[in-house]
């Protein structure tokens, strides 16, 4: 009667199982596709104005130092 019970819930957890990773499933696809959907794949051009090594700009100088209080 033991062995009946042990497959049951053997039955149970693997169909358990089986639900979760197919609900996991649809929704890695699912964000896949949105995301893949979102994705702008225009090219932009590669030219750099002279002077400049990438895209930060330079900031001006904190009037304050580290643990200086506010002005």
């Amino acid at each position: 009667m033991s062995n009946d019970l042990n497959s049951s819930n053997r039955r149970r957890t693997r169909m358990a199982l089986v639900i979760f990773a197919t609900a996991v499933a649809v929704a890695a696809i699912a964000a896949f596709a949105t995301t893949i959907h979102r994705v702008d794949m225009r090219q932009t051009s590669s030219d750099v104005p002279p002077g400049t090594i990438g895209l930060a700009r330079p900031h001006p100088p904190l009037d304050k130092g580290p643990g200086e209080p506010m002005k």
